[in-house]
């Protein structure tokens, strides 16, 4: 079961109510192209019941690590996502989140949130320079190149 998973039938029951949710979890396979997140999500959320459904606001926080798309080193930063989603009985595919009975998961929101917002080519703070082992004279000229060295530009 996730951690994310919250009973909201008291909001379901009184239209205009509004509830504070603070709730922190471990989202398994939080993963992206180039980073991922190995501690636990947290969410700070304001719940709102309207017509359509419940209104969820806040935000979103993780802590991410990969490895440094140029020196190769580690990198790790936190990361902060506004979120305002609508939970619905009959959810529109990709645009709303479905409520299940009287209950919503906030897990897959915050995994969509945290995924849209991962690195796709992380680096290092302030940006890092990797150094070549060879200097432009030492280098090996591939002699299929040798032609385009020839050439006055």
């Amino acid at each position: 079961m996730s951690g994310f998973r919250i009973d909201v039938a008291d909001l379901l029951a009184h239209p205009g109510t509004r509830r504070a949710l603070t709730l922190a979890a471990h989202i398994d396979d939080l993963v992206g192209s180039a980073a991922r997140v190995d501690a636990p999500v947290s969410i700070d959320l304001m719940l709102e019941r309207i017509n359509e459904g419940i209104v969820a606001r806040g935000t979103v926080t993780a802590r991410w690590s990969a490895e440094c798309s140029v020196c190769l080193g580690d990198v790790e930063r936190s990361l902060a996502v506004q979120v305002d989603e609508l939970f619905e009985h009959l959810p529109v595919d990709g645009e709303t989140y479905p409520i299940e009975g009287h209950e919503i998961d906030l897990e897959q929101l915050a995994r969509d949130a945290v995924l849209l917002e991962l690195p796709l080519a992380p680096h290092c703070e302030p940006p890092c320079t990797a150094e070549s082992p060879f200097t432009n004279d030492d280098a090996p000229t591939d002699p299929r190149w040798a032609v385009l060295s020839e050439l006055e530009l």
